[in-house]
C-alpha cells in the first residue's frame, strides 16, 4: 500500500487477504450491488402498464418514475465516489445498501405516484454510492495487476449482465406477481451483501485527502442534472425552448464548475487525469460506446415489439446472444489487452461495435432476425471488450487513494453516453420516422386502430430511422477507434 492511503481490516474479522480465495469472494460480494444497478435501470420498463393502472400516474409523474433513478446517478456518482475515497469504500458502500434496500420497500409497497418517485429518488442516493466504492474495492482486494484486470473485467460482465436480464427477470416476477415485486426482488441479495461484506471486504479510506469541498458538490449536481434532464426531455418531447434554457444553465454552472477545479489543492473532478491519454480515450470510449449502446437497444426494443408483433418477454430473449457476447467479453478483455495492447484492443472493439450497429441494416419490415442476431451479438462483442477496458483504466491509471474519484467520472460518463443517445440517436430515428408520413410521434399511437395499409407505411419508416440512427452510431464509434489509435501513439499494455 501507499503512504498515502489507510486500509483497515474488517472490525471482528482479522486481516482481510488480498489477492487470495478470500478476496474472490470479497468480489462475489461486491457483484450483488452491481446486478441490483444495473437491473433496476431497466426492469421498470415491464411493470409502467400495470404500476400506472394501480396508482394511475399523471403523463409528468410516469416519466419522473422513469427518469428520477438515472438522474440522481448520473448527478451523484463523482460526488460520491470522491466520498468514498474519505470517508471509507466499505462504509458508503454499506450505507447505500441500506438505503437502497430501505427505497426498495417504499417502492414496492407504494401507495401513489408520489410515493414512488419519493422513493425511487432514495433509490438513486443509495445506487449512486454502490457503483464507484465497488470497483474502487477491487483495487484493495487485488493488489496484483493482473487479478484486478480479471476481476475488473468479471464486475464489468455482470454490471453489463444485468442490464440484459432485468427485463428477462422483470418478465417472469410480473408473470406471476403484482408490479411491487420487481423490488423486493432486491431485499434478499441486499442482506446477503450486508451479511457478509463486513467480513470479506476490507475498509479503504484515502488518509491525506481533506474534506470534500462543498461548492464544488453543489455546483456539480447543479450542472450535470440540469444537462441530463435537458437531453431527456428533448428525446421525449422533441427539442424545446424549455429544454434549451434548462441545458444551457446546466452547461453554464458546469462550466463554473470546471473553472473551480482548476484552483483547487483536492478538486472534486482532478482534470489533470484528462492528461494521461489512456483514461480520456476510456472516457470517450464509454461515452460513445454507451451513446450508440443506448440507441440500439431502445429502437430494437420497439422494432421486436411494435413491427414484429412479440410481447416483451419474447423481445427480451432475442437479446440473449447479445447479453452472452458482452458477458463473455467482458471477462476476457483484460486478457485481450494483455494480448494485443491496451491501444489495439480499443480500436478492435470500437470497430466490432460499429460493424455489429451496421449489420442492422439488414432488418427489416418483413424480415431479417437474423441480421439482427448477429449484428446484435457483434456489437455485444465490442462493447464487452471495451467497456472492461474503460473501468480497468479508471482504476489502474490513478493513484489507489483516487481510484474512487476516478471511477465516478468514468461510471458518469456511461450514464451521459446512455441520455445522449436516447436524445440524439433516438430524437433523429424519430426525426426520420415522421417524415415518412402523417404519423403520430410515436410507432405505437400510429398503428392502433391503422388500416393494414397505413400500418406497414409506419413500420417501414421506423425501420428507415432506425437504420439511420444505427449507421450514425456506427459512424461515432469508427471515429473514436481513429481517436483512440491516434491518440495513444506509444502502445500500452494493459496493467
Amino acid at each position: 500500500m501507499t503512504d498515502v492511503e489507510t486500509v483497515r481490516p474488517a472490525e471482528g474479522a482479522g486481516s482481510v487477504a488480498v489477492g487470495s480465495r478470500r478476496a474472490w469472494l470479497g468480489l462475489g460480494v461486491l457483484l450483488l450491488p452491481v446486478l441490483l444497478v444495473s437491473m433496476d435501470i431497466s426492469v421498470l420498463f415491464l411493470a409502467m402498464p400495470t404500476l400506472t393502472v394501480d396508482l394511475d400516474p399523471s403523463a409528468a409523474q410516469q416519466l419522473w418514475i422513469l427518469d428520477i433513478y438515472g438522474f440522481l446517478i448520473a448527478g451523484l456518482l463523482i460526488t460520491m465516489g470522491n466520498l468514498g475515497d474519505r470517508i471509507g469504500r466499505r462504509n458508503i458502500l454499506l450505507a447505500g445498501a441500506t438505503v437502497f434496500g430501505i427505497a426498495s420497500v417504499l417502492a414496492a409497497f407504494a401507495p401513489t405516484a408520489g410515493v414512488l418517485i419519493a422513493a425511487r429518488a432514495l433509490m438513486g442516493i443509495g445506487g449512486a454510492t454502490l457503483l464507484p466504492s465497488s470497483l474502487a474495492l477491487i483495487s484493495s482486494l487485488f493488489p496484483d495487476a493482473r487479478e484486478r484486470a480479471a476481476a475488473i473485467g468479471v464486475w464489468t460482465a455482470f454490471f453489463a449482465g444485468g442490464s440484459a436480464v432485468g427485463p428477462i427477470i422483470g418478465g417472469l416476477l410480473l408473470h406471476h406477481f403484482w408490479w411491487g415485486s420487481v423490488f423486493l426482488i432486491n431485499l434478499p441479495v441486499l442482506l446477503i451483501l450486508l451479511a457478509f461484506g463486513p467480513f470479506l471486504l476490507p475498509e479503504h479510506r484515502a488518509g491525506v485527502l481533506g474534506p470534500l469541498d462543498l461548492p464544488s458538490v453543489a455546483l456539480s449536481i447543479g450542472g450535470i442534472l440540469p444537462v441530463v434532464y435537458a437531453i431527456k426531455h428533448a428525446a421525449s418531447e422533441g427539442i424545446d425552448a424549455a429544454s434549451v434554457v434548462i441545458g444551457l444553465i446546466g452547461v453554464a454552472v458546469l462550466f463554473v464548475f470546471v473553472r473551480r477545479q482548476r484552483g483547487l489543492a483536492e478538486p472534486l473532478l482532478d482534470l489533470r487525469l484528462f492528461g494521461r491519454a489512456q483514461f480520456s480515450v476510456a472516457i470517450g470510449s464509454s461515452l460513445v460506446g454507451m451513446m450508440s449502446l443506448a440507441a440500439l437497444s431502445y429502437l430494437t426494443s420497439i422494432y421486436l415489439q411494435s413491427v414484429t408483433g412479440r410481447d416483451p418477454l419474447a423481445a427480451a430473449l432475442l437479446g440473449i446472444p447479445m447479453a452472452v457476447a458482452v458477458f463473455i467479453c467482458s471477462m476476457s478483455g483484460a486478457r485481450v489487452g494483455r494480448w494485443i495492447g491496451v491501444r489495439a484492443t480499443f480500436v478492435l472493439a470500437l470497430l466490432a461495435s460499429a460493424v455489429g450497429n451496421v449489420m442492422l441494416l439488414g432488418v427489416g419490415v418483413d424480415g431479417g432476425i437474423g441480421w439482427y442476431l448477429a449484428g446484435s451479438t457483434i456489437a455485444g462483442i465490442g462493447y464487452g471488450l471495451a467497456f472492461t477496458l474503460v473501468s480497468d483504466v479508471a482504476v489502474s491509471s490513478v493513484p489507489p487513494e483516487r481510484a474512487g474519484s476516478a471511477v465516478g467520472i468514468s461510471e458518469t460518463s456511461f450514464e451521459l453516453g446512455n441520455a445522449l443517445g436516447l436524445a440524439l440517436l433516438g430524437s433523429l430515428a424519430a426525426l426520420v420516422f415522421r417524415s415518412g408520413g402523417d404519423y403520430a410521434s410515436t410507432l405505437g399511437e400510429t398503428i392502433q386502430g391503422a388500416d393494414d395499409a397505413r400500418t406497414h407505411s409506419a413500420r417501414a419508416s421506423f425501420v428507415d430511422g432506425m437504420h439511420v440512427a444505427t449507421t450514425v452510431g456506427a459512424g461515432l464509434l469508427v471515429l473514436m477507434a481513429i481517436v483512440a489509435w491516434v491518440a495513444t501513439r506509444r502502445p500500452a499494455r494493459a496493467g
